[in-house]
């Protein structure tokens, strides 16, 4: 059985174990949080939400908090003499997904 899920306006296909990286949460470690789902796919066919699946929920536990690798941003105006360099380290949630409820 698999599910899609949303979060941080991204839609993710998850199964049961699956570990999963997502736009940072408001979680602490080790706590569970509960994903919105768009569908649910099984034995008996996919069944979609308009726009979530009702009675359905995916919970998974928090495993850590961190960020990504530094990505380099670099800007300028060419014959202006402009330029910029900024490095960006965007902020992840680290999630495994541990129930599917149908």
């Amino acid at each position: 059985m698999y599910a899609v899920i949303e979060t941080g306006g991204k839609q993710y296909k998850v199964e049961n174990g699956d570990v999963v990286y997502v736009e940072k949460l408001a979680a602490e470690e080790e706590s569970t949080v509960e994903f919105k789902v768009v569908a649910v796919g099984g034995e008996d066919g996919l069944k979609v939400g308009a726009p979530y699946v009702e009675g359905a929920s995916v919970s998974g536990k928090v495993l850590k908090n961190g960020k990504g690798k530094k990505i380099t941003v670099f800007t300028y105006k060419p014959k202006k003499g402009e330029k910029r360099k900024m490095g960006h380290r965007q902020p992840y949630t680290k999630v495994q997904i541990e129930a599917i409820n149908a």
